[in-house]
């Protein structure tokens, strides 16, 4: 039986209503939470800083010639470049080597935890690893251990003589005794300003050296009694000795001789030292290194971008790691069996089937960062804050700052969406092209 032409366009008709009532509400809110912000920002723009002016394109030419902005869109580029290429990279790579181990999912667990961080959090720890104190920032704690197992450093940085004591500054930070001495005589060199916890752990007690015929003997010692007492030029009972300073012999402007304090602070030099002038070298007073200025203008952003990869690369193994466990082994183990190399069933085989899902972590990593802003404001010290400064920081900073102006914090905001858009409209045509294979 033929249908009723009648009832099918009443039915028809009833389902749009239907259709139209159900999709109403997501309409009100899209409009209300999406369509008239982007709206208003974008007329706000172009008003001035009060609102009641006209300012025409002046907001937009300010993003082009004001160096804090032109800093901001810099590094956004930078982020957008690298951030998103090396959390892929370092994802892709997890990826592929935990399907050769017997833990990898204890492994990607420990990867993707900190995903479970917020921005806030990861903020907060980050801050604390960049610490310039190494006994506080564990980078810089690795970074001076590595230093120091290559490199000596000074044991005693403050170090100074008092005007009482027999030795005077040379100039670059070193000291020399005020008279020439003589072999078979004691010569003592009595220092200041180390606090005792500082001195080295296996230090001695300081004692007098004994004289020898023939060579220059002395005492480099801490002239400072814990708890008060003592006094100059004498070396008293509780006080210790300067273990490992350097004592040289200069004859004129030549160093003749040098020795090193045993743990006594005791030292004993040649015959070719009588007469001379014994000097520590600047070197016995150098400041130790100290690490790394993470956090400084030329680091800071790196710094920050490590911290984002540290979070989002267990996002992108994931990601890489389902989209992995597709691909045909068929594949990769007839590549095997023609004498293919592991690199070359990577490169040839594993990347190019998994484009399709490298194309989307990027994609998503890119809209993210362009959008980056918790990260920057936690870590980055206000210092070096304006060097670290992106898109969205200074969004913020235009438009809720001490000298807030809504019109650029509008036009900044109208910015970021224009360089979204790209990218989410080759996302698009990717998602198009994938609909139709």
């Amino acid at each position: 039986m033929p249908p009723v032409k009648g009832k099918r366009k009443s039915v028809t008709g009833t389902r749009k209503l239907v259709a139209a009532g159900f999709l109403l509400p997501a309409l009100v809110l899209l409009g209300a939470l999406v369509v008239y912000p982007i709206g208003f920002s974008v007329y706000r723009s172009f008003f001035d800083k009060s609102g009641d002016s006209f300012a025409g394109l002046d907001n937009y030419i300010e993003l082009f010639t004001d160096d804090t902005i032109l800093t901001a869109v810099k590094n956004n580029a930078i982020w957008v470049v690298v951030a998103p290429t090396v959390a892929t990279a370092l994802g892709l790579i997890f990826a592929v080597l935990t399907e050769r181990v017997r833990w990898s999912t204890a492994f990607k667990l420990v990867i993707f935890m900190p995903m479970a961080i917020s921005m806030l959090a990861s903020g907060i720890i980050f801050r604390l690893v960049y610490e310039q104190d190494p006994e506080r920032g564990i980078a810089n704690a690795v970074a001076v251990g590595v230093h120091d197992t290559f490199s000596e450093s000074a044991g005693f940085p403050r170090a100074r003589p008092l005007p009482v004591h027999p030795l005077k500054p040379a100039g670059d930070g070193a000291f020399v005794t005020k008279e020439t001495v003589s072999a078979g005589t004691e010569v003592l060199l009595p220092l200041v300003g180390v606090a005792p916890a500082k001195m080295p752990s296996d230090a001695a007690p300081a004692k007098a050296a004994k004289t020898a015929d023939g060579r220059v003997t002395g005492t480099a010692w801490l002239d400072f009694t814990k708890g008060g007492g003592g006094k100059p030029n004498v070396i008293d009972a509780k006080e210790l000795g300067l273990k490992g300073i350097k004592v040289e012999a200069v004859k004129d402007g030549m160093v003749v001789a040098s020795a090193t304090a045993g743990a006594d602070g005791t030292f004993s030099l040649p015959e070719a030292a009588d007469g001379a002038q014994l000097r520590l070298p600047a070197e016995n007073f150098r400041e130790p290194y100290n690490g790394v200025d993470w956090l400084g203008p030329s680091l800071v952003t790196p710094a920050i971008i490590g911290s984002y990869i540290w979070m989002w690369a267990g996002f992108a193994m994931v990601l890489i790691a389902a989209g992995l466990a597709s691909v045909p082994r068929e594949l990769m183990e007839a590549a095997r069996v023609d004498g293919a190399t592991e690199w070359q069933v990577f490169r040839r085989i594993t990347v190019p089937l998994l484009a399709p899902v490298l194309a989307v972590v990027m994609v998503t990593l890119m809209i993210n960062v362009l959008k980056i802003f918790d990260l920057v404001f936690i870590i980055a010290p206000g210092s070096s804050q304006d060097d670290a400064n992106v898109l969205a920081l200074q969004l913020y900073r235009s438009s809720f700052g001490t000298d807030a102006d809504l019109g650029v914090g509008s036009a900044i905001a109208v910015l970021l969406l224009l360089l979204v858009i790209p990218v989410m409209l080759f996302n698009i045509r990717r998602m198009r092209r994938e609909t139709r294979r």
